[in-house]
């Protein structure tokens, strides 16, 4: 069923210069007042698919202080505006949010930041929030037969998703419905790798019934290719991206870096086939410099050069080793792979690609990010169009594997410690009769 209404998706070329007046002129083309609500809070989903700062891979810090400026330009309440954050059991939320300076720009503004697995943030059973609706899941009933918990504090609010453009070793590329994975979904979420493309379509469809607004602002200012969200080669693209309908913002991206949305990328494909969005470049309306949107970035995509761990992953979830060991991903034997996760990502593959990071923070965007505090713009200057200055160069690269290794170590054991496995172990032994309280 095609999508009935014409989706519109706005993409603008940006530099350091312009970028705060560009993100704000990017959403008011892409018609956001007229889907986020001003009398609902506003959630801004932040994207941390690595706790470490990695190009491409996280919600940049001018990203988010360009959707909020914009936001409290227009008028709207800042305090009905939080950021927005889940958790995995390999990704450190609270590290993540810091090393990409996103908490800099939360707190610059005196927003709510609001982490949704901690203290009382109370999390309710889907069918309770969708009704009916969840009958019509393609796969999330399979995967959790009894149920599984969304956020409460979602239904009613708005949301608006700050993906980046990049390519996804799971799902070819990664964008808006994605993000929705670390929002929507907490523990033993990996149990849905296997149908991922389908768990993402689900998603979009609860997201459609419990959110007042749904939007996503995408960041192309880097973009990652290669096996992402983390191990990518980052590239200088100097693009953003806006729109109202998931679908289509994914496929326009999708598009960029050189995927034929409807062949390539399953989950735009069933989204498009159900109307829950335009997945056809040929039918989405762009807006602003449409010229950008003909680029094609020639991206080989996460499949040609897979890292080790991204191979191994593949023949876990669709391959020889799915049979023999995908099953200890649903029990307490699960933690091995968080595990080997960390101990590859963090503790291997950073350390030894630290050069890929120091090239690209030579960039004007690079060097933005590396003396973000130094050369910030107070929040009470809501016309300011960007930086005219940057900053000075980082200096050379320092070898500084030790820290990092030390870093790991310390993510690794916060990663056993708070296993969902673990936890729920925990939680049976605690409510048994005669334990200790």
């Amino acid at each position: 069923m095609p999508f009935m209404n014409k989706s519109k998706v706005a993409i603008l070329r940006t530099t350091p210069a312009t970028v705060l007046q560009d993100y704000h002129r990017l959403m008011n083309l892409a018609g956001y007042q007229n889907v986020i609500a001003r009398d609902r809070d506003t959630a801004l989903k932040v994207n941390i698919s690595w706790h470490f700062f990695y190009p491409g891979s996280s919600t940049t810090p001018w990203q988010l202080d360009g959707v909020i400026r914009a936001l409290k330009r227009d008028g709207y309440d800042p305090a009905l505006i939080h950021a927005c954050h889940n958790r995995t059991v390999v990704i450190d939320a609270h590290l993540g949010e810091r090393e990409n300076k996103q908490v800099n720009v939360v707190k610059a503004h005196g927003l709510r930041n609001v982490h949704l697995y901690e203290g009382d943030e109370p999390w309710i059973n889907v069918r309770d929030a969708v009704g009916k609706l969840a009958d019509k899941f393609l796969c999330l009933n399979q995967v959790y037969p009894d149920g599984f918990m969304i956020p409460k504090r979602f239904i009613g609010e708005n949301i608006i998703h700050l993906p980046t453009v990049k390519t996804h070793v799971f799902t070819t590329t990664t964008g808006a419905m994605k993000n929705a994975f670390g929002g929507l979904l907490n523990e033993k979420r990996h149990w849905t790798h296997p149908v991922i493309h389908e768990t993402l379509v689900d998603l979009l469809m609860i997201q459609k019934a419990i959110h007042s607004g749904v939007f996503a602002v995408m960041d192309g200012t880097f973009a990652g290719d290669g096996p992402g969200p983390r191990c990518m080669m980052p590239h200088v693209k100097n693009v953003i991206l806006a729109s109202a309908d998931q679908v289509a913002i994914d496929a326009v991206a999708a598009r960029l870096m050189g995927f034929d949305p409807l062949r390539d990328i399953k989950f735009i494909r069933l989204a498009h086939d159900l109307g829950l969005g335009c997945g056809d470049p040929r039918e989405i309306e762009l807006v602003g410099d449409v010229d950008a949107a003909a680029e094609d970035w020639h991206f080989v995509g996460p499949f040609k050069k897979m890292t080790f761990a991204s191979r191994m992953q593949h023949k876990i979830y669709w391959g020889p080793l799915r049979k023999p060991l995908e099953w200890s991903l649903k029990t307490i034997l699960a933690p091995w792979a968080y595990i080997a996760s960390v101990l590859y990502h963090d503790s291997f593959w950073y350390p030894t690609h630290q050069q890929l990071v120091h090239d690209i923070l030579h960039s004007d965007w690079g060097r933005l990010f590396h003396n973000w505090d130094s050369v910030a713009i107070p929040p009470s200057d809501l016309a300011a169009p960007g930086w005219t200055n940057v900053g000075a160069d980082p200096v050379e690269l320092k070898k500084d594997s030790l820290r990092l290794l030390r870093q790991s170590m310390r993510i690794l054991a916060t990663c056993v410690k708070e296993a969902p496995e673990f936890n729920a172990r925990r939680r049976r032994l605690a409510a048994r009769p005669g334990a200790p309280t």
